[in-house]
């Protein structure tokens, strides 16, 4: 079987021993701060455009950096519970001084989605912005932190995919990875971290950029944030089929991990957090149409 050796990556940019602590800056923190950083720019760049708003910019420069400090607040806390509420619900209960932890990973984007989701609008109401707006410019910001996020779990040799025999599997080093049932030798699993940052990186990004910019969508509020939820849902679910799920999720009798299952058939929880996004998103992108339509009429 040909398969990708991993290669030789380590989590940790640099570290330096400071009076015996050890001190270092990983890929993932890194990600996290570029991330923000590169939307942050983006969003700027948008408000500072007037031909992409039919009046003016739904908020100020001054107003999008109070937005950014907020933001952070909604991904770490909401990321952390999150993860906590939706997938170890029951370890955290058992050992709730781990739920602070954070340096030890455990992060969820639906839990951080909606911890930025509340951020926002009590921001929005505080500063009496339109929200639907401010949603518009934080879905064209997030892809970037999406991609540079899941490039680090992939630096990270973490989240891989289910076995398989395709070329371009990848030999994730660690025993729980080639912990693979039935497999003989080495076990090769779907990269499932860089199907993530392609699908909901580069290509949901790159095509919000391209509505914004060159289809003037800003114009009509909820139509870019509805294309976001769309398009991150329907990869997320995708995706979903040849990831593999949390170990707690996983038995003898659930092999594949499902968090809901029925008759041989069933969802995991990253498929079954995705499936609202996908339904408010399509709701939002129907909503913003009527609207193009009554105004053409």
């Amino acid at each position: 079987m040909s398969y990708i050796p991993f290669p030789n990556l380590s989590p940790d940019i640099f570290s330096v021993e400071i009076f015996g602590f050890t001190l270092a800056l990983r890929w993932y923190a890194l990600a996290y701060i570029a991330g923000l950083v590169i939307g942050y720019q983006l969003v700027l760049r948008m408000i500072r455009a007037p031909r992409l708003w039919p009046g003016r910019a739904p908020m100020t420069a001054e107003q999008v950096e109070r937005l950014l400090t907020w933001v952070i607040l909604g991904v770490i806390l909401g990321g952390r519970l999150g993860f906590v509420l939706f997938y170890q619900p029951a370890w955290y209960l058992s050992h709730p001084g781990d739920i602070l932890k954070v340096w030890e990973g455990g992060m969820s984007f639906h839990g951080g989605f909606l911890g930025v989701m509340v951020a926002g609008i009590v921001f929005c109401l505080r500063e009496k912005i339109p929200m639907l707006s401010a949603a518009d410019l934080m879905a064209v910001a997030t892809p970037p932190g999406l991609l540079l996020g899941r490039l680090a779990n992939f630096i990270n040799a973490e989240l891989w995919g289910r076995p398989t025999d395709l070329p371009w599997g990848v030999a994730f080093p660690g025993e729980a990875a080639q912990a693979c049932a039935g497999v003989v030798g080495v076990c090769a699993r779907h990269p499932s971290q860089l199907y993530e940052a392609a699908m909901e990186g580069l290509i949901l990004g790159a095509l919000l950029l391209f509505v914004v910019w060159r289809r003037g969508w800003l114009a009509w509020p909820g139509r870019t944030v509805g294309l976001f939820l769309t398009g991150y849902g329907l990869a997320r679910f995708l995706v979903e089929f040849v990831r593999q799920p949390d170990a707690q999720f996983v038995s003898a009798g659930n092999p594949l991990g499902l968090a809901w299952h029925m008759g041989g058939w069933g969802l995991t929880m990253g498929q079954i957090l995705s499936l609202p996004m996908i339904a408010v998103g399509l709701w939002l992108m129907m909503r913003a149409r009527r609207a193009v339509a009554s105004q053409a009429a």
